[in-house]
């Protein structure tokens, strides 16, 4: 038997969320049952394991607010025989004909027990027509039946539902929660594991207790070290560097080298679900260490860096299951980052430029590395421009080409240079193009080696204008 069903709760003591237990042990102790409940919340917190208890509870021989699991009616709804006790799955069972048989049944009293109890999973997925047929049962039910509704998604049930039934919230189980409910299998299989790895495995989760415990199984049958560190690194393969390292690139905005990593991450086997998450809960850590909750911060971003980021992951991670390509709304997340400017307390990490001053080469070169892998359309046009001043504020550029100089000044074109231009010199700046003569046949240019990112020297001018030509079209 597997660790889930093994361990599963067979008594209202033995759930596992503290807020669901108490409940039920309240309801059932006023001695006034509900004819019908709705247990509300995510996959695997346990909604029936308690609505297989509470069918114990009002069947059992014995009486009481907790079943006996020792009489013919508590064993057998454990063991999933008892003919009184009917779980439907709504999933596939969701039409008006298969609620109209249940409206049938109910009129018949039950065979053994002393009530028929009707779970049904997944209510939500009722048509409308099998919600409202349903709809006329729970508003004059038989006293002989309870029923317990289940549902991942209250809100798609209608109203008039959830009105007839007393809704009990599964929430999503803290780690602490998971874990306590982990220690329960650790114990019956007496396995030695650290206390950090079960918290790991807690988080690996994603809050289904279910999940926990089918991962805890996968780790002992694969005969992976319990460690912590072991434990981790079998769960969240986030690729070569870590997710600190990751961060740190992205505190610089390097588009190339964050999606490189990212590359290497899928060829790794690594799962992108699973990196995102594991990136989102270091911002969560370092944004709650800024407010003065906990103590691991990060370097490299403020606050306002930190819920920007964490709020583009957040959508990013939401679309990765309806992507056709796993990686890219990571990817496009990190473009979208990286197009922001960074702030900077100190002048252009050491490169050679002031207040009315012209930038120099290596600062340019910079600029251009920086704006290739986000618009190599920009690029190509700064091919053919010069940087003349910067007075703090505005920086002045020559272009050679009136072409250029409009597809330069375009809001979308601009919008960018000035961002990447702004994150190199650690300043907010505006462009401004100016039309000057174009150098006799070469543009003097800095020249980019292969590993900067290819080669960025011109020839003759007609050569800068069949590129802008090939780029933008006519």
């Amino acid at each position: 038997m597997t660790y889930y069903l093994k361990y599963r709760p067979q008594t209202l003591g033995e759930l596992d969320l503290d807020s669901v237990r108490e409940s039920l042990q309240k309801t059932v102790s006023s001695g006034n049952i509900p004819h019908a409940f709705l247990f509300s919340g995510p996959k695997g917190t346990g909604k029936t394991s308690a609505a297989r208890i509470l069918a114990k509870i009002v069947n059992c021989q014995k009486q009481g607010s907790e079943p006996c699991n020792k009489c013919d009616q508590c064993k057998s709804i454990t063991k999933g025989i008892n003919i009184d006790v009917i779980e439907i799955d709504a999933a596939s069972h969701r039409g008006i004909d298969d609620i109209r048989n249940l409206r049938d049944a109910v009129k018949l009293s039950p065979s053994l027990a002393k009530k028929k109890v009707y779970i049904i999973d997944e209510a939500h997925m009722l048509t409308t027509e099998a919600s409202n047929a349903l709809l006329k049962t729970l508003e004059e039910p038989p006293d002989h039946v309870v029923f317990v509704l289940a549902t991942t998604n209250p809100e798609k049930l209608i109203g008039t539902i959830r009105s007839r039934t007393t809704e009990i919230l599964f929430a999503k189980p803290s780690v602490v929660e998971i874990s306590r409910s982990l220690e329960k299998a650790v114990k019956g299989e007496r396995i030695k594991i650290p206390k950090e790895s079960l918290d790991i495995i807690a988080k690996a989760s994603r809050g289904s207790f279910r999940d926990a415990v089918k991962i805890l199984e996968q780790l002992v049958s694969e005969k992976v070290s319990l460690e912590a560190n072991k434990v981790a690194g079998f769960l969240f393969k986030v690729g070569p560097l870590g997710v600190d390292s990751f961060l740190a690139i992205l505190a610089e905005k390097d588009t190339r080298k964050a999606v490189v990593e990212v590359e290497k991450l899928v060829v790794s086997g690594g799962e992108v679900e699973d990196f995102i998450e594991a990136v989102l809960e270091r911002l969560k850590s370092a944004l709650l260490a800024m407010v003065g909750v906990g103590k691991e911060s990060l370097d490299g971003f403020d606050k306002g860096d930190l819920i920007k980021l964490s709020e583009l992951l957040f959508h990013a991670l939401a679309d990765t299951a309806l992507s056709p390509i796993e990686q890219l709304p990571l990817e496009i997340a990190i473009v979208k980052w990286c197009q922001v400017p960074i702030k900077r307390t100190s002048n252009l990490k050491g490169n050679n430029i002031s207040k009315n001053k012209n930038i120099d080469d290596e600062v340019w070169r910079d600029i251009l590395t920086k704006i290739r892998p986000i618009n190599t359309s920009i690029e190509a046009l700064l091919r053919a421009a010069k940087p003349m001043g910067f007075d703090g504020k505005v920086l002045t550029l020559n272009v050679y080409y009136r072409f250029h100089k409009e597809r330069l000044e375009e809001v979308h074109h601009r919008r960018i240079l000035e961002d990447v231009i702004a994150g190199v010199l650690g300043t907010p700046v505006r462009v401004v193009c100016t039309l000057t003569e174009p150098l006799p046949k070469v543009v003097e240019m800095p020249v980019l080696t292969p590993s900067d990112g290819g080669i960025l020297t011109e020839g003759e001018d007609k050569d800068i204008i069949k590129i802008a030509e090939e780029i933008f079209g006519n």
